[in-house]
Parts: C-alpha cells; structure tokens; sequence
C-alpha cells in the first residue's frame, strides 16, 4: 500500500470525537433570498411586500427591459422611492438584475 496508506490508516491510540452540530436558535428568524421576475408595475408592490417581510430579492428584468424600456425605468424610479421609504437597499447588476435587500441587509457596493 505504500506511504499514502500509512498517512491514512491512523495509529491505535487514536481516538474519534464526534462535534455535535451546534444551532443559532437565537435570532428565530430564517433568511430567504427569492428570485422574482418584474413583468410590469404591479409586481414592484409584490416585491416590496417581499422585502419588508425581511427577504433578499433578485428581480429578473431582462424582459420588461427587452419589451418597454419606458415601463422599466418607470418600475426602478418606484423601487427606489420605496426603497427610501422603508429603508431598504437597492442595486443594479450589469447582467440584468436587481438587488433589493431589507434594512438589516447591506449592499457593498
């Protein structure tokens, strides 16, 4: 078996201690990052709901990009005063996306 398996087999006074797994019950609280879809201006309302119920979202806007550019711009100008309102913080990706994040989450950007 060679070196490898002498690396390996351990010696006899060897003693195996198993970690329990430990978990942060603390918080109460479970973190949920969604991935939504903006169709039209009606969704912005969806999502802000989301998010102030404490969850991260990625909204796909590739689409609503592709479809009307004017309705787009229309539904970040609404993210954004909702995101001032409430605190949350918002960001853009380069690949059609955007971050919304609640007020304990932030953006480095």
């Amino acid at each position: 078996m060679g070196l490898l398996h002498d690396l390996f087999k351990g010696s006899a006074d060897e003693e195996v201690v198993e970690v329990p797994e430990v978990q942060d019950e603390s918080s109460g609280q479970q973190l949920t990052v969604r991935i939504e879809t903006i169709r039209d201006f009606v969704d912005v309302d969806r999502i802000g709901r989301l998010v102030r119920d404490g969850n991260i979202v990625f909204i796909k806007t590739r689409d609503l990009q592709r479809k009307d550019l004017g309705e787009f711009q229309n539904c970040v100008q609404k993210l954004k005063r909702v995101s001032n309102q409430f605190g949350f913080d918002l960001a853009g990706t380069e690949d059609g996306y955007l971050l919304v994040t609640p007020s304990f989450a932030k953006i480095l950007k």
